[in-house]
C-alpha cells in the first residue's frame, strides 16, 4: 500500500515511522513532511491545510490511505473532502473535530450528556467576560476557544492575571481568530493524564494513556508549549482506572458525537484530571497527541497499517492491539528562546550517535542543500527510548539527546523524573 502522512511534527514523523514498518506499506509520502520524513519516503510540498492540494496529491500518488495528523488539517475539512470523493483517509469529519475545534461545542457536548469536566461559562463579549472574571475566585482558566497550537491556555492564579489572559486572548487577538471567544473555567487539581483510543464511531480500542508536559520550564514553570516530552504509561494507569476513564468519559462521548450526528472515526484524546472527585475531562483533542505519539507509538506491537484500516473499515472491535509493557519516554529538543522568538538554519549534528533502538524523530527541520539536516522550528526534535522500566527508559532518552547538539538547542531536564505533583489546568 502507498500511504500519505499529512503534517510536518515529530507527531507525523513517528507515525510515518510505525506505518514504514508495516510488511504491507510499500511507500511513504509527507505532506509537506520534514528532514524526518524524507528519510523513510517521499515529502510532497503541500500545506496541512490546502485541501485542494492534497487531494490532487493523493491521486498524482495513487495513495491508498491517507492519514490526519494534525488538529489544522481536521478543522479544514479534508475528511470530508477524501471521503466525498471516493478515498480513503484516516480522521474525523469536520463536524465531529469540533470537540477540539471548537471548546465551547465541546464543553456544552460533555454537560449535555454528563461527561464530568469543570465548570465553565463562555463569552463573546470582552466586557461581560472582563465583569465575570472581575467577581469570580482565583485560581482560574482561561481558554481560548479555538485551535491555538496547544498555547491557548492559561492558568490564573490571581484575578489580575486572569484579566490579562483575557485581553491578550480578547483585544490583542494573541491567538488570532481562535481567541475572539473565550472560556472562563474552574480550575481542577490533581494530576494530568492523556487518554487516547482508536475508534471507528461505534467500537472504541482498550485504552492507552501518557503524560505530557506543556511548560518550557523545569519544574512546570514558563510559558505553554506545544509540548515538551512525556511519559507512557503514567505510574497511576491501572485496569481499574481504565475501565473508569472508558465507562465515564470516552465511551459517553463516542456516543454522544453520534447521537447528534457527527460520529467521530479516527484517534481520540482525552485531556484528563485526575481529581479528588475522580477523573474530569480538561480538554478533548481529535487526533493523535504531540509529544505523546513519540512515546507511545514505540510501545505499540500491532501493525498500525491494521489500526487506521479497522478505524476506516468500522471493524476496530475485531483488531486487537498489543501494547509492550516496556515504558516510553520522549524529550523535545527545541530551540532557544522557544515558544517566544527564536532563530532557525542551525545545523544539527549527533543523530547518527543515538543508540540502537532509540528514535529521533524529527518536527521542525529541513534538509539543506548539502544534505545535512538544519533547524526549522521552535521545536526541533523528540528523543525518544523505552526502557524495562521508567528510569531506565528516561536515562536512555536523556543519554542520547545530549549527543544531538545545534545552536541554541534546549531541553528541559526533568521528563518522567518522578510522579508529577498535584497541578492545576
Amino acid at each position: 500500500m502507498r500511504v500519505m502522512v499529512i503534517g510536518n511534527g515529530s507527531r507525523e514523523h513517528a507515525i510515518a515511522w510505525k506505518l514504514r514498518a508495516s510488511p504491507r506499506v510499500t511507500e511513504i509520502f509527507a505532506a509537506p513532511g520534514n528532514a524526518g520524513t524524507a528519510q523513510l519516503g517521499v515529502n510532497i510540498d503541500v500545506q496541512p491545510t490546502d485541501v485542494d492540494g492534497l487531494l490532487a496529491a493523493a491521486r498524482k500518488h495513487a495513495i491508498d490511505l491517507t492519514v490526519v495528523g494534525p488538529e489544522m488539517s481536521l478543522e479544514a475539512g479534508v475528511v470530508d473532502r477524501f471521503e466525498a470523493e471516493g478515498l480513503r483517509i484516516v480522521g474525523p469529519t469536520q463536524a465531529a473535530a469540533r470537540i477540539e475545534s471548537s471548546k465551547s461545542f465541546a464543553k456544552r457536548l460533555m454537560e449535555r450528556h454528563g461527561v464530568p469536566t469543570s465548570r465553565a461559562e463562555v463569552f463573546s463579549s470582552y466586557g461581560e467576560a472582563r465583569e465575570y472574571v472581575s467577581l469570580a475566585s482565583a485560581p482560574i482558566v482561561i481558554k481560548a476557544d479555538g485551535l491555538a497550537a496547544g498555547k491557548g491556555v492559561r492558568v490564573c492564579a490571581s484575578t489580575e492575571e486572569a484579566l490579562e489572559a483575557l485581553r491578550e486572548s480578547m483585544e490583542d487577538r494573541v491567538f488570532g481568530d481562535a481567541g475572539r471567544r473565550v472560556l472562563v473555567e474552574e480550575c481542577l487539581i490533581g494530576q494530568e493524564i492523556s487518554v487516547f483510543t482508536f475508534t471507528d464511531g461505534v467500537h472504541l480500542s482498550p485504552l492507552m494513556a501518557a503524560c505530557d508536559y506543556k511548560r518550557i520550564g523545569d519544574g512546570d514553570l514558563g510559558l505553554n508549549t506545544g509540548g515538551m516530552g512525556s511519559y507512557s504509561p503514567p505510574l497511576v494507569w491501572n485496569a481499574e482506572l481504565e475501565a473508569q476513564v472508558m465507562s465515564e468519559v470516552m465511551a459517553p462521548i463516542v456516543r454522544a458525537l453520534a447521537e447528534e450526528g457527527c460520529p467521530f472515526r479516527g484517534v481520540l484524546y482525552g485531556g484528563l484530571m485526575l481529581t479528588a472527585d475522580g477523573p474530569k475531562v480538561i480538554e478533548f483533542n481529535a487526533r493523535l497527541g504531540d509529544p505523546e505519539t513519540q512515546a507511545v507509538l514505540p510501545r505499540m506491537e500491532t501493525d498500525l497499517l491494521d489500526v487506521f484500516e479497522a478505524i476506516v473499515d468500522g471493524t476496530v472491535d475485531r483488531t486487537p492491539i498489543a501494547w509492550s509493557p516496556k515504558a516510553g519516554v520522549g524529550v523535545v529538543v527545541a530551540s532557544g528562546g522557544y515558544p517566544e522568538a527564536y532563530t532557525t538554519g542551525y545545523p544539527v549534528s549527533g543523530m547518527d550517535d543515538v543508540d540502537e533502538g532509540v528514535a529521533v524523530f524529527h518536527a521542525g527541520t529541513s534538509t539543506s542543500n548539502d544534505g545535512g539536516v538544519v533547524t526549522a522550528g521552535g521545536r526541533v526534535l523528540t528523543v525518544s527510548a523505552i526502557g524495562e522500566t521508567l528510569e531506565e527508559a528516561r536515562s536512555r532518552a536523556y543519554e542520547n539527546a545530549a549527543r544531538i547538539s545545534f545552536e541554541g538547542a534546549y531541553y528541559r531536564r526533568d521528563i518522567a523524573a518522578l510522579a508529577p505533583a498535584a497541578s492545576g489546568r
